[in-house]
């Protein structure tokens, strides 16, 4: 048996204050017939991204409604991880290609895998494509499947495509984040479902300014000098080395400013800790750049502190699936500089919620801006909030699966 994924308890109604009743409805009057409904989310991982954070809710909110919903994770070692690491990147244009090595672990970690699957399920989702082959080798133990994609695909390394395509296509239905992630020629019923945050997780539930102040300064920060923060994986793709170079251009003109770089190392990013210590030594010491991980005690309460205390929150990815951690900064009211790549231009309104960047120097320009006009920071908080509020919170989520399950669209 794969191992399942323990999630707890969550109730949907905790959330109708937030996002108000006739959402909540609607829930609830998809979910009636869908009672009992046994949907399985296989993933690589159970904690360290935002595929995981999504199901430490979405799981127990589908419980909560009536579907009989569970989590499992896939088996695998350092050589598999290894191997989907490089996938991942390539699905998202790296150049470079898995070796004939590196597919055929991956087809056998697959194959072992799909060994261990338990069987008589109504919806499998697959999630992402470190498992994506098993649906092609025991298609027999669900009624539905359904492979779902956070990344962003709109320009693979094509040989990589190529050799993935053929176990995607097997799929009755997917579901991608945008339109331009699709890649041609799927068959079955394609959806366009973006993600969702929790608005009641520890990482993002309302937090008191002293509670704020309390926990940053426990990790050595000045709480009465300016913070900029970004929270992500430590990745190229988040381009930490670029935001370095940014808080040095805002330094030169406000010489009081704060860097805090936080992020958490995954089980299934072994790159992870390579480019965690690049970060390091791309700050050479300085003392007023905070480079943090859950290996330092910083954990979701941390990270909520850490934004809710900042002054600029800034997520300057240069490729990017979705980005959750933009919503996720954005819901704290807190102004929001961000990578104009991928999802991220959904979560912003340019100029109004947040603003896009290209570049190294239009980052640190707009976080001048925003440092020099607290008021300006405060109505791009505030308004970035309402959209996140009205877009991208966890009932809608919840919503457009129970539709996607009870549509002819869906699998059930």
């Amino acid at each position: 048996m794969l191992q399942p994924v323990s999630v707890g308890h969550k109730t949907l109604a905790d959330y109708t204050h937030i996002v108000g009743w006739p959402l909540i409805d609607e829930i609830r009057t998809l979910a009636e017939p869908l009672s009992g409904l046994r949907v399985l989310h296989l993933s690589a991982t159970a904690f360290g991204g935002g595929v995981s954070e999504i199901l430490y809710t979405l799981v127990p909110l589908m419980r909560d409604v009536g579907v009989d919903a569970e989590w499992q994770v896939i088996y695998g070692r350092e050589e598999f991880f290894n191997a989907t690491k490089l996938l991942h990147n390539a699905l998202q244009g790296h150049p470079v290609d898995l070796t004939e090595d590196q597919w055929a672990t991956w087809k056998q970690y697959n194959e072992m895998n799909a060994r261990e699957l338990s069987s008589d399920w109504d919806v499998i989702i697959v999630h992402d494509p470190q498992p994506a082959a098993i649906h092609s080798l025991v298609p027999e133990k669900a009624r539905h499947w359904v492979w779902r994609c956070h990344i962003d695909l709109s320009t693979p390394n094509e040989a990589t495509m190529a050799h993935l395509k053929p176990y995607l296509e097997t799929y009755p239905m997917s579901v991608f984040h945008m339109a331009s992630y699709v890649p041609s020629g799927m068959d079955g019923s394609v959806n366009i479902v973006p993600p969702a945050i929790d608005p009641l997780a520890p990482k993002n539930m309302a937090l008191s300014p002293e509670d704020a102040v309390y926990v940053c300064n426990q990790f050595g920060l000045d709480v009465d000098r300016p913070l900029i923060c970004q929270v992500s994986r430590f990745d190229p793709w988040k381009d930490p080395l670029g935001v370095i170079d940014a808080y040095r251009i805002v330094k030169e003109q406000l010489p009081d400013v704060q860097l805090a770089l936080v992020g958490s190392m995954a089980t299934d990013d072994p790159e992870g800790w390579d480019f965690f210590n690049a970060t390091i030594a791309h700050a050479e010491g300085d003392p007023d750049i905070h480079i943090l991980n859950n290996f330092n005690n910083v954990g979701s309460v941390e990270v909520n502190a850490f934004q809710s205390h900042s002054d600029v929150l800034v997520q300057k990815s240069t490729r990017e699936g979705f980005g959750l951690t933009v919503s996720e900064a954005i819901w704290k009211a807190r102004p929001m500089i961000a990578g104009n790549v991928g999802g991220i231009p959904l979560q912003i309104q340019d100029g109004e919620s947040g603003y896009l960047v290209d570049t190294v120097e239009e980052c640190a320009a707009r976080a001048i801006a925003v440092l020099r006009d607290p008021a300006l920071g405060k109505d791009l908080g505030r308004r970035g909030k309402e959209h996140v509020r009205a877009n991208f919170l966890m009932p809608r989520l919840l919503r457009d699966w129970l539709r996607m399950f009870a549509t002819g669209n869906g699998p059930a």
